[in-house]
């Protein structure tokens, strides 16, 4: 049985969909049993990123579209493609759907409720959004085999977008093994991920800088691409740095995976107070390593920690100054959420991940 699964994003950087497909193929080529009834086609644009390039080929084969433009590729030769390669499921972690693949191919699309915020966000490109509400709201809602969700609050909210619920199947991200790494030094608040307002990352800047007045030890890190429109980052550190007179926040866009892994394990928290996510890896990365999380108070983010992070009740300044002052003090807090820790990471392994999509596909073909 041949399954296809979408890959141009692993060809940028690893955050978001790259980070999921990528485990995702990491699972399976670390089970050499299913080569006696499976074959993985990985479908990129341009090129095969190196490190995927020394795949088991009796497991995988790889096919390179080489066109130049996304839309080229992804809405038309792709699904062109399929018609002749004939997978019996393909996988779209990219939330759209192209019209016009074969009817014989299964298809498995990942999609959040994000999908339909963005597509009405006037600081979003309109080709942009125009793909969104074609391709994933409209053509994928209706027309996929299965819809991914990964987490139970996104399929709740998908559901409440009118989402045919029988078509909804769920698997949840996961996390892998910490990296043994030595820790940053310092004493640091932690931001990981693509800067989305909806994150606050400005908002938690702000609250950072009346407590970096009080201890002229702590510092902000940040680590993670800049999606403000306009983007604001650069200018905000040099102006926090200018204010401060010191270097109390620092901003690296991308770095490598045991850079992440050390600035987990030296954060004193993480903060990610995001309004809307259908998950949210990184709070779930940094409790790998012992850092207990500021958190927004939603569905997803009790349904995967319950009581063990640190919530913020609202947006503003103030609230969350007393947040951050309460994460970074509150030992007897920090270590019920370290307690709690080996709990909730049972739960979300990327191992479990890869077994509920072959579940899945299996269930798909019989």
């Amino acid at each position: 049985m041949t399954i296809g699964i979408e890959c141009e994003s692993l060809e940028g950087d690893s955050w978001g969909v790259a980070r999921l497909v990528r485990e995702l193929v990491t699972q399976l080529a670390a089970r050499p049993e299913l080569r006696r009834r499976m074959r993985f086609m990985l479908y990129f644009r341009r090129a095969v990123p190196a490190d995927l390039a020394g795949l088991d080929p009796e497991l995988f084969t790889m096919r390179v579209i080489g066109v130049p433009s996304f839309s080229l590729y992804y809405y038309v030769v792709l699904p062109l493609r399929l018609w002749f390669d004939r997978p019996a499921v393909m996988f779209w972690p990219n939330y759209m759907l192209p019209i016009i693949g074969p009817p014989y191919v299964k298809s498995l699309v990942m999609l959040t409720e994000d999908v339909y915020r963005e597509m009405k966000n006037p600081k979003l490109g309109l080709r942009y959004r125009m793909a969104y509400r074609i391709f994933a709201a409209g053509w994928a809602a209706h027309n996929a085999t299965r819809i991914m969700a990964i987490s139970h609050a996104s399929a709740a909210a998908l559901g409440r977008l009118g989402l045919d619920a029988t078509r909804l199947v769920v698997n949840e991200l996961g996390v892998g093994p910490a990296r043994q790494v030595p820790a940053d030094p310092g004493t640091y608040v932690l931001y990981v991920g693509q800067a989305f307002e909806r994150r606050h990352l400005r908002e938690s800047l702000a609250a950072f800088t009346e407590l970096a007045a009080e201890d002229p030890a702590l510092r902000f890190c940040i680590i993670g691409p800049d999606r403000y429109e306009p983007p604001m980052i650069a200018e905000t550190v040099r102006h926090l740095n200018h204010r401060l007179g010191r270097t109390a926040v620092s901003w690296r866009p991308q770095v490598s995976d045991d850079a992440l892994a050390a600035a987990y394990r030296g954060a004193r928290t993480l903060v990610y107070v995001s309004d809307t996510e259908a998950f949210g890896l990184p709070p779930l990365e940094a409790l790998s390593y012992g850092t207990p999380a500021i958190l927004a108070d939603v569905p997803v983010t009790r349904e995967i920690f319950g009581d063990h992070a640190f919530f913020v009740p609202s947006r503003d300044v103030d609230a969350l100054a007393a947040t951050f002052r309460r994460a970074l003090s509150d030992t007897a807090a920090r270590a019920r959420i370290r307690d709690a820790a080996p709990r909730i990471l049972a739960r979300h392994s990327w191992t479990r991940f890869a077994e509920r999509f072959l579940a899945t596909v299996n269930d798909m073909t019989r």
